[in-house]
């Protein structure tokens, strides 16, 4: 059973876009909190943005702080993220993923507060 699915990684150049994608039956109407993660070779999973789904809130860590934008369509219960003038250091499998729980509005939660995992895609930026 695959709760959540990631789509919309792919192989782009230096200050391309991508829109990513996230839906599955682990985002539902219990769903209260959803959040982006990545993770590059050798490195630990860091956090990218949260989302609260009853009133948008959204939160932003570094990595794309400034570059990139979580939203979601609240019709199709489907989490996205645009990412713009990518780096290659934004090279990194991109996990989605949903909580019952409520997020903070100023800090990224821990791994462990989120119930849902996708499995992840691949997004590669090079020349």
């Amino acid at each position: 059973q695959v709760d959540l699915v990631e789509t919309g990684g792919d192989s782009v150049q230096p200050g391309g876009s991508l829109r990513l994608s996230c839906t599955g039956s682990g985002y539902s109407e219990r769903t209260i909190c959803m959040g982006w993660f990545r993770q590059a070779p050798g490195k630990e999973r860091e956090g990218i943005a949260t989302i609260r789904t009853r009133t948008n809130t959204r939160f932003y860590a570094g990595p794309g702080k400034g570059r990139f934008t979580i939203s979601r369509d609240k019709a199709t219960n489907t989490l996205y993220l645009q990412m713009n003038n990518l780096k290659p250091e934004d090279t990194a499998m991109y996990y989605c993923a949903a909580s019952r729980n409520l997020c903070s509005s100023t800090d990224m939660p821990a791994f462990s507060f989120f119930e849902v995992w996708g499995q992840g895609t691949q997004v590669t930026v090079s020349s």
